[in-house]
């Protein structure tokens, strides 16, 4: 590579409600010669890029397709319910979906709860998003069910959430393209399970470490030779033998 070339970069996505902050800070303290270039794409369109190849890996979320990515389960997250702030809702710590069904349930298209029967009653349209759903439960039309983090994302002055105890829930993964599990992937999905930066598993850099610790413990485990020691205790020893060796006959005295 020369000096003009810019290095390989590593591109990230990520699907609304997912905070990798963590992650890349870790990454650019460990690799701060390659970037990390972070893109948010809508949760639907996330394993298409995976296998388009658009991005390296991604945070996605579960169920997807699965046949030819990889994926690993990191957290679940709590289901909520978006209204405004003086709806009775607001007064409980938490609600079941049977608490819902007289109000209309919001289901835009972008939706990542994976339900059987969505609660509440239906609105005459789908909102396109969950940001235009969020929009018109502001406006006293309806409320929301989504994960937390979405209630969080799209928080407003006038409206809350409290948790739904029976409500399906969000699982968040780390994918990439199974076919293309590279050194960096590798990398990052080290720093995502925690591990730490001489950890030998699936990296090279991580064993010189440890083989130097263990090349040091196998020489001070070494067998004594039997060769006489050098420095300032060999010559203590080598000077007391010839006068111990004089010790006999008393020199007599004329």
């Amino acid at each position: 590579m020369t000096g003009s070339e810019a290095p390989p970069s590593f591109r990230l996505a990520y699907v609304p409600g997912v905070i990798p902050a963590k992650w890349v800070r870790i990454w650019q303290e460990r690799l701060p010669d390659v970037p990390l270039d972070l893109v948010m794409v809508p949760a639907a369109e996330a394993p298409g890029m995976l296998r388009g190849l658009d991005a390296d890996a991604g945070f996605v979320r579960l169920p997807i397709d699965r046949t030819d990515l990889s994926a690993i389960p990191l957290y679940t997250e709590a289901t909520v319910v978006v209204v405004p702030k003086d709806h009775l809702v607001a007064a409980a710590d938490e609600v079941s979906l049977a608490d819902l069904a007289d109000d209309v349930v919001f289901h835009p298209l972008d939706d990542t709860l994976d339900w059987e029967a969505p609660p509440g009653r239906p609105a005459i349209e789908r909102p396109a998003t969950t940001a235009d759903a969020i929009e018109l439960v502001a406006a006293g039309v309806g409320l929301l069910v989504v994960p937390m983090s979405l209630a969080r994302l799209h928080h407003r002055r006038d409206l809350t959430y409290r948790p739904v105890t029976d409500a399906p829930q969000s699982r968040v993964a780390l994918s990439w393209r199974e076919d293309t599990t590279t050194d960096r992937v590798e990398d990052f999905i080290g720093i995502v399970r925690g591990r730490t930066v001489n950890s030998t598993r699936g990296r090279t850099q991580g064993q010189a470490e440890p083989n130097k610790k263990a090349d040091q413990g196998a020489a001070r485990r070494k067998p004594a030779t039997g060769k006489p020691a050098s420095g300032r205790s060999a010559g203590r020893t080598s000077a007391k033998t010839p006068r111990s060796a004089k010790r006999g006959k008393p020199r007599r005295r004329s």
